[in-house]
């Protein structure tokens, strides 16, 4: 039963729900990233938990949007807002592509992550008073596990910009051709759920999320040389914004 200890890994690595603990051997790896989508299970499932409590007691679209932009960060313990911020960092600092490597390993925060933190928790918190109230708040519970997913897929297909690292143990030994099929099927039942919960808007926010999928594939192999476990977390967080949007938009058009 080798797959348990594989979800027991990943869940132990990309959530602070404490889980038992397993060494990070090549069989325990094996298919420990076909179960960083279950971490997004957990983050809908909370969210979708918050929405009912809400209704319930008739809190308001302002205290429902500023807990529900914070539950990832609870749940992960910011493990991707924390590759996103390193990213921005390296991003903006305009250098070689082995600086910008540089950057991504220093632990230390630059006026840029912060920035950008700010904007996207920002962003983040209008677009979801704004689903909130237009009723379309449940169809953004299948996007946490559609955006792990892509990432995971990104991950195995992408080369490595480092060779070693929190991504490298988890794509190295990794059974790749199933790993593959399992994310490329979880994607699409999280696609499809979108899709039945509201069609116009389940649409705009896979196209969408779509376009975060193809951009970062473009960026990370421009500026980086391939994908790291920070670029990884970038993606997460950029694909989670953008279906955010590409829901709200087709609410709109709809």
């Amino acid at each position: 039963m080798r797959w348990i200890n594989s979800f027991w890994v990943a869940l132990s690595t990309y959530s602070v729900i404490p889980v038992p603990q397993f060494t990070w051997d090549r069989q325990n790896m094996k298919y420990a990233i076909c179960f960083l989508p279950a971490v997004g299970f957990i983050c809908g499932g909370a969210l979708l938990l918050w929405i009912r409590i809400c209704l319930v007691l008739d809190i308001g679209g302002i205290l429902f949007a500023a807990v529900a932009a914070c539950l990832p960060l609870f749940i992960t313990g910011g493990i991707h807002m924390d590759g996103f911020m390193d990213t921005v960092d390296a991003l903006c600092s305009h250098q070689t592509r082995e600086r910008k490597l540089e950057i991504l390993r220093d632990p230390h925060c630059g006026a840029f992550a912060t920035l950008y933190c700010g904007a996207y928790l920002l962003l983040q918190f209008a677009l979801l008073f704004e689903l909130y109230m237009m009723a379309l708040i449940e169809v953004c519970c299948p996007v946490f596990i559609f955006s792990r997913a892509l990432s995971a897929l990104c991950a195995l297909s992408m080369k490595n910009a480092r060779g070693t690292g929190m991504l490298s143990a988890f794509t190295k030994d990794a059974e790749k051709t199933a790993a593959v099929s399992v994310l490329a099927t979880v994607s699409l039942l999280a696609g499809g759920t979108m899709l039945l919960l509201s069609p116009l808007p389940g649409a705009g926010g896979i196209l969408l999320g779509m376009g975060a999928f193809a951009y970062y594939r473009w960026m990370a192999r421009r500026q980086f040389g391939g994908a790291t476990g920070d670029t990884a977390g970038f993606f997460l967080q950029l694909c989670e914004l953008s279906m955010l949007a590409g829901i709200w938009i087709g609410g709109k058009v709809g």
